[in-house]
């Protein structure tokens, strides 16, 4: 169902590090992310801000860069890798491979690289940010939900196995897979001991459906909510609280002033050891939604922030999750 894993792969990405996004209104996305999800800026200017959260000592983890027409798209997603030599290997590494691979410069980063997996998804490797003082617990910094870190990204793509297979190359494990009969739908995969770094979900692509970050208690999550209903941003709380399928995480999913879709969980169980297989859950047996509650709505399933400058791809079969709006039709009338 999974393909091998490369334990030894040709440079060494070691976690999921910052996100790029587009917003139409600078202001009103900082708003968001400071006063709802508790982020701190590290720098800004009128067209960009830089944020991360409580726990984190490297300068940013979302950069909102304003962009009046294009708003609502992802530019990149960010991963680190271990050292400046890394970043020359996988250079030549995606070179080799026919894959986009270009220098660039960007602030407040080290070497930067610009690269492209098959599908298109845009991403970007560095080796070294500038840092900042850590402030977990610097409590009278503490605003909306105290978000502590980037812990991951959700995808889409028109092949989930396909895709699979190149990050596993890279030398990401699974942590768990979702599949229906012989066919893959979904693989949770994680570089740096906790059980995700990149899921990648079957379903048109590449798309960013969101990015997550961990905060310290479950009661930040219903802070993050009842600080969205406060700023004007309520309707934008599109689907929790509840607890997961895989992993079993406490989470909700809020939609930010541009449509970006974020999420904020407590916790994450530990998947360092190699002798650890990943766990399976069948589609058709079990409900992976949530452990408790009602399904999402469709738009959860389907919309997603389009990459820049990347077509998308549909899958050769539509997925055809239960939603909301399907479990409400299919409920016998009383």
């Amino acid at each position: 169902m999974l393909p091998p894993v490369n334990l030894r792969p040709s440079f060494n990405i070691t976690r999921a590090g910052h996100v790029r996004l587009t917003v139409a209104d600078l202001a009103e996305s900082r708003n968001f992310y400071v006063n709802a999800l508790g982020l701190v800026v590290s720098d800004e200017d009128e067209r960009t801000c830089y944020l991360r959260g409580l726990a984190e000592a490297c300068h940013h983890s979302l950069v909102l860069e304003l962009d009046e027409e294009g708003a609502g798209t992802c530019r990149r997603i960010g991963f680190r890798v271990s050292f400046d030599e890394d970043l020359d290997l996988a250079y030549a590494w995606f070179r080799d491979r026919g894959l986009p691979a270009e220098w660039v410069d960007a602030p407040y980063q080290g070497r930067t690289l610009h690269v492209s997996d098959p599908i298109g998804t845009p991403l970007e490797l560095c080796a070294h940010m500038e840092t900042r003082p850590r402030l977990h617990i610097d409590f009278q910094q503490y605003k909306g939900a105290h978000a502590q870190r980037l812990d991951h990204y959700q995808i889409f793509a028109p092949d989930a196995y396909e895709l699979c297979a190149f990050y596993s190359e890279l030398g990401f494990r699974n942590s768990e897979y979702l599949e229906h009969g012989d066919k893959l739908l979904s693989a949770f995969m994680y570089r740096k001991g906790t059980c995700l770094d990149l899921a990648i979900v079957e379903n048109s692509g590449p798309a960013l459906h969101h990015f997550a970050y961990i905060v310290s208690e479950s009661r930040d999550i219903f802070t993050a909510c009842d600080w969205a209903g406060i700023l004007g941003y309520g309707e934008g709380v599109e689907r929790g609280p509840g607890r997961h399928g895989p992993g079993g995480m406490l989470f909700a999913y809020l939609r930010d002033p541009d449509g970006h879709r974020v999420e904020v969980f407590n916790s994450h169980y530990q998947t360092i050891d190699t002798e650890v297989e990943p766990v399976r859950w069948d589609a058709a047996s079990l409900s992976t939604n949530v452990r408790w509650g009602l399904p999402a709505l469709e738009k959860w399933y389907f919309e997603a922030s389009p990459f820049v400058g990347a077509p998308q791809i549909p899958p050769a079969e539509q997925p055809n999750p239960m939603s909301l709006e399907r479990f409400l039709l299919e409920q016998p009338l009383p």
